[in-house]
């Protein structure tokens, strides 16, 4: 009873908060600057990864850039160089703990602490359970979160300790809505969005202020890893577009991303409705891709 009391009590404060927030969708928000700083990318030889290493440079940001495809990371590298910033690359795998902690002691000594870090890396295997082999499912979590918590704790040191810094979690809309086919792939992002909101909640409790978190939750991007998606809620995204709105949700130190915005809206929705109507609802957005199908195979 006596918290049903204290929820009342923080009523005015809510629709100061909601006002607030209004008024600020028409206040366009400052966007800081990182010059200077050392920005670290996972996965930057493709896609999303490569497009924000180009995004950075321009912005003259010293560039760590990491991948497992050797011949990715030297083209990003080079047009990084061509757009005037310094660049770093290390071939590491993502999946390897090992791995990492050796790469990011390696940067620490040759280049310098880390200020913002963007966890791209990841991997997806289109696939139900039964189609999924032990082996991809491991890997998956390992690319996709595990590394997620060894390179933060590589470099999350020194930005509390200089509160300054920013981790950057590479997530998806799958990370908030349920896909079938996708089963380890949710599932780890799931885990990849639980990450960055208690993470957030971690510094907040330590009063680190001056380390900012932000998390990126696109729908399917045209980059090659899902073959012929579709969806009622619109085409593929272009990559182009999602690094945009990325850069952009960075600089203004933006903490959730839904490419498109009706993603979050859907999420809302998600919560409060019924199951027969969300069952009806997931029908309608009709979310197709090319899949193998386990299942199928063992019927037969």
């Amino acid at each position: 009873m006596k918290f049903l009391l204290d929820l009342l009590l923080l009523l005015p404060l809510l629709i100061v908060c909601c006002l607030e927030s209004f008024v600020k969708l028409f206040i366009p928000k400052r966007r800081k600057s990182v010059a200077g700083e050392i920005v670290l990318i996972t996965g930057a030889g493709h896609g999303i990864g490569r497009l924000t290493a180009y995004e950075f440079a321009k912005l003259k940001s010293k560039l760590v850039l990491w991948d497992i495809n050797k011949h990715g990371l030297e083209e990003t590298a080079a047009k990084c160089k061509g757009l005037g910033a310094k660049v770093y690359t290390f071939v590491v795998d993502c999946s390897n703990r090992e791995d990492i902690y050796s790469s990011a002691k390696k940067v620490k000594a040759e280049i310098g602490d880390v200020s913002i870090l963007v966890n791209n890396a990841g991997v997806v295997y289109t696939s139900d359970l039964f189609a999924t082999q032990d082996a991809q499912i491991e890997k998956t979590f390992e690319v996709n979160i595990l590394a997620h918590f060894w390179t933060t704790k590589a470099f999350l040191p020194a930005m509390m300790k200089n509160n300054h810094g920013h981790v950057v979690t590479v997530a998806s809309a799958a990370g908030h809505i349920s896909v079938p086919f996708l089963l380890a792939y949710c599932s780890s992002k799931f885990s990849a969005v639980g990450f960055h909101k208690a993470l957030t909640d971690e510094l907040a409790a330590l009063q680190i202020t001056g380390v900012k978190t932000t998390c990126l939750c696109p729908n399917f991007v045209n980059t090659g890893f899902i073959k012929n998606p579709s969806t009622s809620l619109g085409p593929a995204l272009e990559p182009e577009e999602v690094v945009n709105r990325l850069m952009n949700g960075i600089l203004t130190e933006q903490k959730m991303i839904f490419i498109p915005s009706s993603i979050a809206f859907l999420t809302i929705l998600e919560r409060i409705l019924p199951e027969r109507f969300l069952a009806v609802l997931k029908r309608k957005i009709n979310i197709k891709f090319d899949a193998v199908i386990g299942y199928k195979m063992k019927a037969q």
